[in-house]
């Protein structure tokens, strides 16, 4: 796949409920990652029922993927459905905030693509109005989520097998395909910033593989290195963290991704522990014959491990967050955590020097 913005793996079906037990909507379909969290949550069983967007083209686009969902007049009509516990929505940016309380505020859940926000501001008045409401505003940090390397290595971690994580590193490197952007996607106060944006995914990524509950951002930087006719777009952008349990992050992402890659980008997180280290390279291994992403490199007590991932791991979060939403529980990400990653990756924006 050359453009990320399309980027929505299919796994195996994987029914967490019976037909019918979980009916949720797509709407806002401003970005492709809304077929990446359609897909995951059809595959764990939920039903389709519903997409609205105000552009028709788009809804019929969706409707190809997934014929199941019927085209409503409007996002009222949608709540009009007793049955519809979650709305997926993957809206431009600076509206995803706003969407996500309007979901909230009508008794549903909500589920929206990365970064969630753009400004603090909006970041309060969800956590305010999920905190009275009881309902979920979870996101879609597909970068982990949607990764099967991704997911076993938390599940290594979480297992001990590398020791205490003590630093992660990222890279979130993407291919900018400048013709097949929409306007939005250049407009700095609609995007949020880079660190804000694609950032975001290593945000969450830090505080889950290190098991932070906060941190605080050391430094953070941003700059338009080659893209001069697009001054408000930040082509480069780079933070370091410390988490209260003392682990360290850095990342670093951009729109550098050279032609002669034969995916979007080469994202790849260094996980290392006091007893040995995970990489992960998600998308491609560099210069291989093999045509799959989702390899994982181990380095324990034991020795060295190349595990290939895909089509072996699956993607246990969309059935988790269907069983949370029907027993209001939070085994697929907590609120805390969501909101936290958001809240960082805003934080490092705010703080960011220019370099260019």
């Amino acid at each position: 796949m050359k453009d990320g913005m399309n980027y929505a793996p299919k796994g195996k079906p994987a029914p967490v409920c019976g037909p019918g037990e979980f009916v949720f909507a797509a709407t806002a379909l401003d970005h492709g990652h809304i077929f990446g969290q359609c897909n995951g949550l059809v595959e764990a069983g939920g039903e389709l029922r519903w997409v609205y967007d105000p552009d028709p083209q788009k809804v019929a686009a969706f409707q190809k993927s997934f014929p199941q969902a019927r085209a409503a007049g409007s996002l009222d009509e949608i709540f009009q459905d007793a049955d519809v516990r979650l709305v997926a929505a993957a809206a431009i940016p600076c509206l995803r905030g706003p969407l996500g309380c309007q979901v909230m505020e009508a008794g549903r859940d909500y589920f929206t693509d990365k970064t969630p926000f753009t400004t603090l501001a909006q970041l309060e008045h969800a956590r305010e109005t999920a905190r009275r409401t009881g309902k979920k505003y979870m996101v879609y940090y597909s970068e982990r989520l949607h990764v099967e390397c991704a997911v076993l290595a938390g599940q290594l971690v979480a297992d001990g097998v590398i020791g205490r994580v003590i630093q992660t590193l990222g890279t979130g490197p993407h291919r900018l395909s400048a013709p097949s952007r929409p306007e939005w996607f250049f407009e700095r106060e609609k995007y949020g910033g880079i660190l804000c944006d694609i950032g975001s995914h290593q945000c969450e990524q830090f505080l889950h593989f290190t098991g932070a509950e906060d941190a605080r951002v050391n430094f953070s930087a941003v700059a338009n290195y080659g893209n001069p006719g697009y001054p408000e777009l930040e082509d480069f952008g780079e933070a370091s963290f410390t988490a209260d349990n003392g682990a360290s992050g850095y990342f670093r992402c951009d729109w550098f991704t050279p032609d002669g890659l034969r995916t979007w980008g080469d994202g790849r997180t260094i996980v290392l522990g006091t007893e040995g280290f995970i990489e992960m390279r998600k998308y491609i291994n560099l210069a291989s014959k093999e045509t799959d992403g989702d390899h994982l490199f181990l380095v324990d007590k034991k020795g060295e491990h190349h595990i290939p991932c895909a089509g072996n791991v699956g993607y246990p979060f969309f059935g988790k967050l269907i069983l949370d939403c029907l027993n209001r529980t939070e085994e697929a990400m907590t609120q805390a955590h969501a909101f936290k990653a958001a809240e960082l990756c805003l934080q490092a924006q705010a703080a960011a020097v220019r370099l260019a």
